[in-house]
């Protein structure tokens, strides 16, 4: 999937979040998966750690704090 259409699957599935916000998300995941954290999805090694931040959010595996819909 392309990153537009990642983009795109998490500011819909998220209405309170706004592109702003989701690039502040993919950076402290990707800092999380620069230190050692483990990735939720198996995918190849040469993957980037934003794109595999921006996967993780877009599949929900990765909870954001603070733009959780209460409403669901």
């Amino acid at each position: 999937m392309k990153i537009q259409e990642l983009t795109a699957k998490i500011l819909d599935n998220n209405p309170s979040m706004d592109r702003y916000q989701l690039a502040i998300a993919v950076s402290k995941r990707t800092d999380e998966l620069l230190n050692g954290a483990i990735s939720k999805l198996s995918v190849a090694k040469n993957i980037k750690a934003a794109d595999l931040a921006l996967m993780e959010i877009a599949e929900g595996l990765v909870r954001i704090k603070g733009f959780v819909d209460i409403e669901k």
